[in-house]
């Protein structure tokens, strides 16, 4: 009979409720947002089965494999659409690509409409588009292990994907390997506590008015290496919190507060692994070699073949994905949680999770978390000082004009704060207005520090130029702000070079703009009239979010750009821009729907 005395002794695999011929076992979730058996010990026959499937309890019989070291490999799927909807390289599409061709069964992990995670089985090819993706949260196998029973003795082909203590536990259930079916795992970090990451969706309801109605983590947005948290509002807004903004993201891969006890003990790491093949984020990719894979920041998948029938399932899907061997060694370094645990520290775990309950996360983080802050903030403050001394030698190389516009234009109280203006040589800069800088303004970039091409910024009376976070404007850019008009850019922005941005009213470029060489933005006409009835001089422009504007477009006044749109090299906007789109054309037309992109 299953008996938890200690929580670090169950992984709540669910293998003991499917196996119990009395249905004596269910699950009841703890303070912690986990789930742990229970026995009803009036039905409870007393059988044993329970324990005969524990993957904890058998880990030492469970741990073996045709091989004692994998066959390593790092790889892409060949689409990239693929690529950019997956949590790394895309290679469990293209292992369940396979088994659908086959007319097979697939079995994952999928977000239920609460955002509790559920194990499935399919053979719905749209399916895979839910099942693919991290949701790094416990799911629930409750049904799923009978199920896939079923499937294999009555002789169908089955491909299923769950963290290691999972798949151990379906090999304990099945008792014997079919040849019909593949077991994939991943290199798991721990089992993240739902009641945390409930309450961390929750907190954007707060902040943005908007409850979450989409996650998605390792948004490809950013690039793969920020692991960004993705959402979508109610009301149709995506946020993108990057690791160092995202509480739960940050803390996550900070310690083991956030995983399920039995994760800081696992008996499934090190090797030999217990599935056909094991899959997962090559980190450190950057320290090797690579002949046959380009490194797009889009995610590069780590291979390991762990059985014969895992060798043969591979060299199946070689034609979809591009691939180069690699040895064990190669993987580790970046890849710890092969070998091992994350531990809580010393934080009061019991007082944690009763606090969650009605404090949000990010307050529970800075209770909890205080000492550390400190230690944090000396770092940031010691990084601080050296990257202000480097970008100060870069931008001005110390030549006398540069540093004058330097003092002229920055506030010892600003720059403490980090809001810093780095003007560089032949960069000309009248103002009359207001200028407010947050974050870092580099004006006039260049790649060759030797060009003489020159950058301007004209700010006229009353007017106003603002930055809302890091900016980058290029060598040659020419940006004048008439006389009360108001120019707003947003963070973490940058222009190429070149560009023309002629602010007579308002103009206001979003977070995470991507301006080409020679585009132009203009709210006005300047002071041209044209006979025709409603004839403005000037309208406002105003773009969301993440835009890409191509090489030598323009942006005409009036014009409103909604969030993660893209505006083809040379076309001539003359009209609003839906979310998540590409226009081209002179007018430019929509010429392609939903779609995602990296800068």
């Amino acid at each position: 009979m299953i008996e938890i005395r200690d929580k670090a002794e169950c992984c709540g695999c669910n293998a003991c409720g499917d196996i119990c011929p009395k249905e004596a076992i269910s699950f009841i979730t703890d303070n912690e947002g986990f789930w742990y058996p229970t026995v009803d010990k009036d039905r409870c026959i007393d059988c044993g089965l329970c324990e005969r499937v524990c993957p904890i309890v058998n880990s030492k019989q469970l741990k073996k494999n045709d091989f004692a070291e994998p066959i390593c490999y790092v790889a892409e799927n060949k689409n990239i659409s693929v690529v950019f909807s997956s949590t790394s390289g895309g290679l469990f599409s293209a292992l369940a690509e396979e088994t659908y061709r086959n007319d097979g069964y697939v079995g994952g992990a999928v977000f239920n409409d609460d955002f509790s995670v559920k194990q499935i089985i399919s053979n719905d090819h749209d399916d895979l588009y839910r099942i693919r993706g991290s949701k790094y949260i416990q799911s629930n196998f409750e049904g799923f292990y009978t199920e896939v029973e079923k499937l294999v003795k009555n002789g169908e082909q089955v491909l299923v994907c769950g963290c290691p203590c999972q798949m151990a536990a379906l090999r304990a259930f099945l008792r014997k390997d079919y040849d019909n079916l593949i077991i994939v795992d991943y290199i798991c970090a721990g089992i993240g506590s739902p009641k945390v990451f409930h309450n961390y969706l929750k907190t954007f309801e707060s902040r943005y008015g908007y409850p979450v109605v989409y996650a998605r983590a390792k948004s490809k947005e950013f690039g793969w290496r920020k692991l960004t948290q993705e959402v979508i509002l109610s009301n149709g807004k995506h946020i993108f919190e990057t690791t160092q903004e995202s509480v739960w993201t940050s803390h996550f891969n900070h310690d083991g507060l956030f995983h399920r006890p039995s994760c800081h003990d696992c008996k499934f790491r090190g090797m030999p692994r217990i599935s056909d093949l094991t899959i997962g984020d090559f980190w450190g990719i950057e320290r090797l070699k690579l002949e046959e894979i380009e490194d797009k920041d889009l995610g590069l998948s780590v291979v390991m073949v762990n059985s014969t029938k895992g060798k043969n399932y591979f060299e199946k899907i070689k034609k979809k994905i591009n691939c180069q061997k690699v040895l064990l060694s190669d993987i580790v370094p970046g890849n710890k949680a092969l070998y091992r645990n994350k531990q809580p520290g010393n934080t009061d775990r019991d007082s944690f999770y009763k606090d969650i309950e009605t404090m949000t996360l990010h307050d529970a983080i800075k209770k909890y978390y205080a000492g550390s802050t400190i230690k944090h903030t000396i770092k940031r403050m010691i990084k601080f000082c050296l990257k202000f001394i480097y970008y100060f030698v870069k931008n001005t190389r110390l030549r006398p004009k540069p540093i004058w516009q330097f003092v002229k234009y920055n506030k010892i109280s600003e720059i403490i704060k980090g809001n810093i203006l780095y003007p560089t040589p032949y960069c000309i800069i009248h103002n009359e207005g207001i200028i407010r800088i947050q974050g870092t303004l580099i004006l006039g970039a260049k790649k060759i520090p030797s060009s003489k091409a020159e950058t301007r910024l004209w700010i006229e009376k009353n007017a106003i130029f603002e930055t809302t976070g890091s900016v980058t404007i290029g060598y040659g850019t020419d940006i004048q702000v008439f006389k009360n008009a108001h120019f707003t850019f947003g963070g973490n922005s940058n222009i190429n070079s070149a560009a023309i941005i002629i602010c007579g009213d308002r103009i206001v470029l979003g977070n995470e703009s991507r301006i080409g060489r020679g585009v132009i933005i203009r709210d006005n006409n300047g002071n041209h009239y044209l006979d025709i009835p409603g004839y403005k001089v000037s309208s406002p422009i105003i773009t969301e979010d993440h835009i890409w504007y191509g090489e030598g477009a323009t942006i005409m006044p009036g014009v409103k750009i909604s969030q993660g749109a893209v505006i083809s090299a040379k076309s001539v906007v003359v009209s609003n821009v839906p979310a998540h789109t590409i226009v081209s054309g002179n007018p430019a037309q929509v010429i392609q729907k939903d779609i995602r992109w990296k800068f």
